[in-house]
């Protein structure tokens, strides 16, 4: 059974008198135990997906289930399934850190729950504050009890919207050391994040949105090896770069040391493709001031999709 099955999900709004499609046909499959990522820019579409997801709002078309009950017929099952942790700091200021947790259980009609409470506030650093009255907390602070409601009844699929942003590096470690743990214990993990080292660390793989549509969809090495694989970088200090050559060419950029300088990126599938990128360089008349090989990552992929005309890896 899989822990999540999005079906040709769309969605659109109404806003200023215009139609914006949020989501056009969306279709994913996130497996149990995995550790998922789901990245784009801003507008995407992915807090659309979520909100969708957590039952908060409707498809115009499509199905998503959750651990196989769909979240609009079965809701209350999907629902008890499902742990999310929304990107807005939303909170009730009349109670306390723990009052709140209590309170999330009671949802889902968790009697004597503090053993696990008393887990959740631990691995989060919120013991201190267990009998803080919420409107005292800090941003941060408020961030890691919203991570605690979405775990406090133990949901096997766990959704995190922007967890991390704006908190401190502490908070970080201390959020990823523990939702790694729910992982490795059998946890689905679903993650957005604009830190993408660290989907690229956590996630096994990752669908990125664009324009409400999947663009790409791969394991994590996978769709690093097929969209960037190895790289040549060679700073050429004059000279034009050969027509045969820019099929190759994965990016020209300023170097921000030097203005002059051009930093040029290409893509290598076999080290021996090396020496003739270099001496067809040399033949055109370009001078070459430094080069070297790097491997991409997650960022150099991101933006390569992101900029495609198409959208697509």
């Amino acid at each position: 059974m899989a822990a999540i099955i999005v079906e040709q999900v769309e969605k659109s709004y109404s806003t200023g008198g215009k139609r914006l499609q949020a989501l056009a046909g969306v279709s994913l499959r996130v497996e149990e135990g995995e550790f998922f990522g789901l990245l784009g820019p801003n507008g995407a579409g992915k807090t659309s997906l979520i909100s969708i997801m957590a039952g908060l709002s409707r498809a115009d078309a499509g199905r998503v289930t959750v651990q196989g009950h769909d979240v609009v017929s079965e809701y209350r099952a999907a629902r008890r399934n499902l742990g999310v942790v929304p990107q807005e700091l939303v909170f009730d200021p009349f109670f306390t850190v723990r009052e709140t947790l209590r309170l999330q259980s009671g949802y889902f009609g968790l009697k004597n729950n503090d053993k696990w409470i008393d887990e959740v506030m631990e691995n989060l650093d919120l013991t201190a504050k267990a009998d803080a009255n919420m409107r005292a907390l800090s941003g941060g602070m408020k961030r890691r009890v919203l991570v605690a409601q979405a775990l406090v009844h133990k949901p096997p699929v766990i959704v995190l919207d922007e967890p991390t942003a704006g908190v401190d590096v502490e908070l970080r470690q201390t959020l990823w050391a523990f939702i790694s743990r729910l992982n490795r214990a059998g946890h689905s993990i679903v993650l957005t994040t604009h830190y993408l080292e660290e989907a690229q660390a956590l996630c096994n793989r990752v669908a990125m949105l664009k324009a409400g549509q999947v663009v790409a969809l791969d394991s994590m090495a996978a769709l690093i090896k097929r969209v960037s694989g190895t790289q040549l970088k060679v700073q050429l200090s004059s000279g034009t770069i050969p027509a045969h050559l820019r099929t190759q060419l994965i990016t020209q950029e300023i170097n921000s040391q030097e203005q002059a300088d051009q930093a040029t990126v290409f893509r290598v599938n076999h080290f021996d493709e090396v020496e003739p990128i270099l001496a067809a360089l040399r033949i055109a008349g370009c001078v070459i001031d430094d080069m070297h090989l790097q491997q991409a990552d997650l960022e150099d992929v991101f933006l390569q999709i992101m900029n495609n005309e198409n959208g697509r890896a």
